[in-house]
């Protein structure tokens, strides 16, 4: 597929994204085609389940086509704005889903779930791997309350009280977990 002289496979992230913006269809399916992988994968590692996700994408590359050109390389890269709207997205779906909130027991067995079942990985695509991957790197008390405020949305005064830790500490953990888990993340997508 050649478009302007050039393979979109060798197009710059970047003036994929920029190239949203002008409704050629070829582009949009070229863009679509190399962050499908990520963005479901964050999507199913959130939700864990692929129905789901596969909505979840698909709002994903909407929301993505109507903000393009709001998009700030200063601010990351576009697989990692992506994930970004994708993980937010996912959350948003889980409190949607959400009947009452987890039990902070459950969560080392959520915890463990994202890291040791085998099945999840075989329906996790890349891009759930590599967040799985680094929240399993976190300790403990920053990945319980990274997943208890990312994933569940829970306040940091509502993780603090599930935890209790004074609120400082929860909010600490919370930073630290997030900081952590992003530079993983960044350090892995630059390899």
């Amino acid at each position: 597929m050649r478009h302007m002289g050039a393979s979109l496979g060798q197009v710059p992230d970047e003036a994929l994204l920029s190239g949203l913006t002008t409704g050629d269809q070829e582009i949009a399916v070229a863009f679509v085609r190399r962050f499908q992988r990520t963005v479901f994968g964050v999507a199913v590692a959130v939700v864990g389940d692929p129905q789901l996700a596969e909505d979840i994408a698909q709002q994903t590359f909407e929301r993505a086509w109507r903000h393009a050109q709001v998009y700030d390389p200063r601010r990351g890269s576009v697989r990692t704005w992506l994930t970004t709207i994708a993980h937010n997205l996912a959350i948003d779906a889980v409190r949607a889903r959400r009947a009452s909130p987890v039990a902070p027991e459950d969560l080392d067995a959520l915890l463990g779930a994202m890291t040791d079942t085998p099945e999840r990985y075989a329906v996790a695509e890349e891009g759930s791997e590599r967040v799985r991957r680094a929240v399993a790197t976190l300790p403990r008390e920053q990945a319980r309350a990274l997943v208890m405020a990312g994933i569940y949305g829970m306040t940091a005064r509502e993780v603090a009280a599930r935890e209790s830790v004074p609120l400082g500490t929860a909010k600490t953990r919370i930073r630290a977990g997030t900081a952590k888990l992003r530079a993983a993340l960044e350090r892995e997508e630059e390899r």
